[in-house]
């Protein structure tokens, strides 16, 4: 059985913040109720015209760096998200064109907050089997573009980003179990 471990990382913010001092402009509530309930002071707002995959496109190359490996070396891309640039093709093509990961097994998985964790998970039980040695994981949304800023008890929680991580089998430690 192999083993596998994170060798890079990457994310990224859309620039625009939305505070809690803006959303006292927008909705009944305050800055002081909702750092108590969520410790949240700020969340990001995509530009106009920027979707879930320009996001994650950003964070899967800052991933790819940090790990020292290709787009070419990708042989799966597993891409959580509710917030897909449409409802299909899956999201994950569109970052695999844009990486250049043409050669890998690429879907979305729609699992909410877990859904990056999951993707986590399903990549690991790949690598250990043997079938995969380089999965490039993905989380992003673009939840502004279905915020209600007229209710307090979720505007506060939801705002856009990705993040993304490669997961690669260990060969080291492959090694020193054989």
């Amino acid at each position: 059985m192999f083993r596998s471990k994170i060798t890079g990382t990457g994310h990224y913010l859309p620039e625009e913040k939305i505070t809690n001092h803006d959303l006292e402009k927008m909705v009944d509530t305050n800055n002081e109720w909702i750092m108590e309930r969520t410790g949240i002071y700020s969340r990001r707002k995509a530009a106009p015209g920027q979707c879930t995959s320009d996001l994650a496109t950003v964070a899967a190359n800052n991933a790819i760096e940090m790990a020292g490996v290709t787009a070419k070396d990708i042989d799966m891309m597993i891409f959580g998200t509710v917030t897909p640039d449409c409802t299909m093709p899956a999201t994950a093509g569109y970052v695999q064109q844009k990486i250049g990961a043409n050669n890998c097994v690429a879907f979305d998985l729609v699992a909410a907050c877990s859904g990056f964790v999951y993707g986590l998970s399903v990549a690991d039980q790949f690598i250990k089997s043997g079938s995969k040695k380089c999965v490039l994981v993905i989380g992003a949304e673009v939840l502004t573009n279905f915020v209600d800023y007229q209710d307090r008890g979720t505007c506060i929680l939801f705002g856009d980003g990705a993040g993304a991580a490669i997961v690669q089998r260990d060969e080291e430690e492959n090694s020193k179990s054989q």
